[in-house]
């Protein structure tokens, strides 16, 4: 595969899936001194990566989730943040301006803090309660990222008794990492006819919907916007219909991320739709891709991690193309704001 180490991949997916035992160990601490809900937050995409994990617990648990804003939760506070509160904080550097400060600050209210970094011996890592440490950059850290926050979610069901499959699952994420492999290399030439696609268009509608759309909008910020300077509008399905539809023409770029959820259908509509009006729909499913030994509803739980996967191969081969290294900014960390 094009300018892939598949080594390196391996190696740090399944350092995301080793921490299931660790992650469990520290939920059960939390649930057992009496936390009453959980806060995921982070700053920009690390926070995005999230929200699908949020999503399930809401779905399957009266347990309540909160994905505050970084930057507004510090400046507006929450009535629910507290000594009974667990607040988990990703950021890959571990350095990331806004989640320090949102560290000091549900520390001072007493909260149980568990940092998702990808170094050891930066301020996140060292100022968590819990700090979990799994090496990654920025081509493999959407996976690692998805992962690790679903093993959370699924500890405090187990926990709280209301999911009996923990192990189960766990079992199941140990086997992505090579099955994801197999999913690169089946993509491997549509991720370069996609890029060869794509390449000189300006503009481009990204929805998604239930687990999909974090994915949709983490694309369309962090890599096309932020890594590649092209102008897109990610929008969820559930919204298209009320706004954005009117931007559809023949020439404009619309693509679809569809999952494996009960939030399939809403995507579907869209695709009907679309797919009357432009001649530049691109759809995703994630159900094309094989995962032997996954079972249906950890297929469902997985769907923004394999578009992820398939998506840093578009990635590798639209930085080739453009000849826009994915590191290249004018401004991300490099002028004062």
């Amino acid at each position: 595969m094009f300018n892939f180490d598949e080594d390196r991949f391996l190696r740090i997916q399944s350092g995301a899936v080793g921490l299931s035992d660790r992650i469990d160990q520290a939920i059960g601490a939390c649930i057992e001194k009496g936390a009453e809900n959980l806060f995921l937050l982070g700053t920009g995409g690390a926070a995005i990566l999230m929200q699908p994990a949020a999503q399930h617990l809401r779905l399957n648990s009266t347990f309540p989730v909160f994905t505050d804003l970084s930057a507004e939760l510090i400046v507006a506070g929450s009535p629910s943040l507290g000594p009974k509160s667990i607040v988990v904080i990703p950021s890959l550097s571990g350095t990331t301006k806004e989640s320090v400060e949102t560290l000091a600050f549900v520390k001072a209210k007493g909260a149980t803090v568990i940092s998702l970094t990808g170094h050891a011996g930066t301020p996140l890592a060292q100022g968590a309660d819990y700090g979990f440490v799994n090496f990654a950059e920025d081509d493999t850290s959407c996976e690692s990222f998805y992962l690790q926050s679903m093993l959370i979610v699924l500890s405090i069901l187990k926990h709280r008794g209301e999911f009996a499959g923990f192990e189960r699952v766990a079992g199941e994420f140990a086997l992505l990492p090579k099955l994801l492999i197999e999913v690169k290399r089946s993509f491997e030439e549509r991720a370069e006819r996609f890029a060869e696609q794509i390449k000189a268009e300006p503009y481009h509608i990204i929805t998604g919907a239930g687990s999909t759309w974090p994915e949709a909008f983490y694309y369309g910020m962090c890599i096309l916007e932020e890594m590649q300077w092209i102008r897109t509008r990610p929008v969820h399905a559930s919204d298209f219909f009320h706004g954005t539809l009117e931007l559809v023409q023949k020439d404009v770029s619309v693509i679809l991320f569809k999952g494996e959820d009960a939030f399939r259908p809403l995507v579907d509509r869209v695709q009907n739709f679309a797919q009357n009006y432009t001649d530049k729909l691109s759809v995703f499913d994630t159900a094309e891709f094989a995962l032997p030994g996954i079972s249906k509803d950890v297929r469902a739980m997985v769907s923004p991690v394999l578009l992820a996967t398939i998506l840093e191969r578009v990635s590798a081969h639209l930085e080739a193309k453009r000849n826009h290294p994915l590191t290249t900014r004018r401004y991300y960390k490099r002028v004062a704001y």
